[in-house]
């Protein structure tokens, strides 16, 4: 035996450490008889930051994304389309919550960054008209421009924001809204003009047109679902970046920023750096999330891109959960689905209807829902949704304790 060991064995006996836990050897990793029992027993700072960090974590996460692929094959197609439409408010509702829940940042003019993302594609990978532009671009250029154009302009608009915080924010936001939508009526040859609209882009990614139904053996893809597994990817490719962005020194400047941003100053985060890339992150964001709802809905017409929108996408992060990214997915499931659920309940409730001629139509009692249930979880469960979930599931961690 050598002296190093004769010393290792010395502390180990000294100390009372145990041998299964090798901090410097085992790289933070422990056997499975150790930690059977313990899912979050971390012996590293990696383990414990890690994405996902327990066997239950990769277990259902991998249980959801196989859930998510296999489900419009086995539902109707007005079900697909709810579906696609809930991914693609995901996509845009993590960029609202980089910017608002995580870097504090209160926005209006969400909507108007989608607009631009659609208007972008439209023009880049539409068909040109007798009013409007089309150069009829593959998608493969099309979804990124469709996303740096947005994002270059929140990066303009970022420095003003330096400037303000939060009720005057809001109202900056929402000015930038205001003119948006303006501009979008009057610039023709981009949007078609008040009342008239344009086309989008065409469904055509690395050459292969995705407006054609494909079979892959057994299984046929058409077009709605090929639509649906590309936004899909997507939005694991933005949420994991999302994540690990946020698990990293640029989430934390963000939520310094939030806390108390003269206190983030002082301590050395950069607030026009932090509060530009959050701008920027979160309008890329929103301008992809446009371009996939532009090819989602087939035409897009300048009063689209208004502040209900906006407010669509604040009780996406506020109802889902404020700065978490799968808040932001139930969030965004929990909308999008609310007004087909009050649809059918049309059928029940007499003084309710679809679109007029009762007390109340569908989307008069989905505001009001929507509005109660946003004072509710900002004063009761900030966390929306996934705070609820956190505590059902720290209750049966901790059952039959009560602390």
């Amino acid at each position: 035996m050598t002296r190093n060991d004769t010393l290792a064995e010395a502390s180990h006996r000294l100390t009372g450490a145990s041998t299964h836990l090798d901090f410097e050897h085992s790289r933070g990793k422990v056997s499975a008889r150790v930690r059977r029992g313990r899912p979050t027993l971390y012996t590293s700072y990696a383990a414990d930051q890690a994405l996902l960090n327990t066997p239950a974590k990769r277990f259902w996460t991998a249980v959801v994304v196989i859930i998510a692929i296999a489900a419009p094959f086995l539902i109707a197609a007005d079900l697909i389309y709810l579906l696609t439409l809930a991914v693609i408010y995901a996509i845009g509702g993590i960029g609202l919550n980089l910017l608002t829940g995580y870097a504090g940042q209160v926005s209006l003019g969400h909507a108007f960054f989608l607009g631009l993302g659609a208007y972008t594609a439209a023009v880049l990978g539409g068909t040109p008209g007798s009013t409007t532009w089309g150069l009829q671009l593959d998608l493969a250029i099309v979804l990124p421009a469709a996303a740096i154009i947005p994002g270059l302009i929140g990066a303009v608009v970022a420095p003003l924001a330096t400037r303000v915080r939060g009720l005057y924010l809001a109202v900056l936001t929402l000015g930038l809204l205001i003119l948006g939508e303006h501009l979008f009526k009057i610039m023709i040859p981009i949007t078609g003009g008040q009342g008239v609209g344009r086309g989008v882009a065409q469904r055509t990614l690395f050459g292969v047109d995705l407006s054609a139904t494909y079979a892959i053996g057994p299984v046929l893809l058409p077009p709605p679902v090929t639509l649906y597994l590309l936004c899909l990817v997507l939005l694991l490719a933005l949420g994991v970046a999302a994540r690990n962005l946020m698990r990293g020194r640029y989430g934390r400047a963000f939520a310094a920023v939030r806390d108390r941003d003269i206190a983030a100053e002082i301590m050395g985060v950069n607030l026009l750096r932090t509060k530009t890339l959050a701008f920027t992150l979160s309008s890329a964001y929103a301008g992809l999330a446009g371009a996939l709802f532009s090819m989602l809905i087939g035409r897009i017409a300048p009063e689209q891109w208004n502040l209900f929108l906006s407010i669509d996408f604040l009780a996406v992060i506020v109802i889902g959960g404020i700065a978490t990214i799968s808040g932001t997915i139930i969030g965004a499931c929990f909308v999008v689905l609310v007004p087909r659920l009050l649809e059918e309940l049309t059928a029940i409730i007499p003084w309710l209807t679809v679109s007029g001629g009762g007390v109340l139509n569908v989307f008069q009692l989905q505001t009001i829902v929507f509005g109660v249930l946003i004072i509710l979880f900002i004063t009761l469960e900030p966390r929306g949704l996934y705070g609820i979930w956190i505590r059902v599931r720290n209750y049966f961690k901790a059952w039959p304790f009560s602390y």
